[in-house]
């Protein structure tokens, strides 16, 4: 069904005013965009370029800002949730975007979810993996208990200084952690790639920028104002995920008009690492489905 050989070339493309590293497979005018989460990268993406390739879309995984060989700006507002779209509107120009489908995972997910919900550009597709639509979340974070004690982490992002000393301490400890317990999906190789990534000068500040510069934007995408997505929808949601609780799974139909959840039990966070071969199969099958196939 799929083409495992399909070359995976990787170089840079300016967009948006900045630099972007890409990791890329296929041809063509039909680009399915993938966007990392935090603390990753685009090699986040590395079981998923070629078979996108193989179902006809030319597969585009970059560096989102502050991330890896990308550009970097060091200034907080450059980070805000309009920044971010307009770098996947840029992006999409640049690759010769005339079908977009658009994929994230966590912040990168976050991002794709802000990008359709404000109809920045026109999308066939638009498949999220485990990552709340804002107006889901901020209702779910009013009512459990259990998700702000899951989130405590975005709060104590938004203190100077200390999150990026904690996460960068040892050569990024914590950073690779996050990763640990299964070799498969992990290898130490893409440990140590991560770590590196999160030690390099100026790039654990732009990470966490993330949090801070939209610690209260994404409310303008909350109940009551946001736009009824009508792309075709996919959810793909881990359900061990020590971050996110099931319950952002639910009360979807006020915010998106068509969509798809498939859920994968045993399967944490990072799904598209820990399982890549659950997560192309139903991502075919939803694109099939939805003649998007390119």
């Amino acid at each position: 069904m799929f083409a495992p050989m399909t070359e995976i070339t990787t170089r840079q493309i300016s967009a948006n005013g900045l630099s972007f590293a890409i990791d890329e497979a296929g041809q063509g005018d039909a680009v399915a965009l993938l966007l990392h989460g935090f603390p990753e990268s685009r090699q986040s993406w590395r079981h998923q370029l070629a078979p996108l390739a193989a179902l006809g879309w030319r597969a585009v995984a970059p560096d989102l800002r502050g991330y890896g060989q990308s550009s970097r700006p060091a200034d907080r507002k450059a980070y805000r949730i309009e920044a971010l779209t307009g770098d996947v509107a840029a992006l999409f120009d640049a690759l010769g975007a005339k079908r977009r489908l658009l994929i994230g995972h966590d912040w990168g997910g976050m991002i794709a979810w802000a990008f359709a919900i404000a109809r920045v550009a026109p999308l066939d597709g638009l498949v999220i993996l485990n990552a709340p639509h804002p107006a889901v979340y901020i209702e779910t974070m009013r009512r459990s208990w259990s998700q702000r004690a899951r989130s405590w982490y975005a709060a104590a992002f938004q203190l100077p200084l200390l999150p990026e000393a904690l996460l960068t301490a040892g050569g990024a400890r914590a950073v690779g952690r996050a990763f640990s317990g299964d070799s498969d999906a992990f290898p130490p190789e893409l440990v140590a790639h991560y770590r590196a990534n999160a030690v390099q000068p100026g790039a654990m500040t732009a990470m966490i920028n993330y949090y801070r510069a939209n610690a209260f934007s994404l409310a303008r995408f909350g109940p009551g104002r946001a736009l009824r997505i009508e792309t075709p929808t996919l959810m793909l949601w881990g359900e061990r995920d020590p971050y996110l609780g099931l319950e952002l799974t639910e009360g979807y139909g006020p915010y998106v008009r068509d969509l798809t959840l498939r859920r994968l039990p045993g399967i944490g966070h990072w799904l598209q690492q820990e399982a890549p071969v659950e997560v192309n199969a139903r991502l075919a099958s939803w694109l099939g489905e939805r003649s998007l196939v390119a």
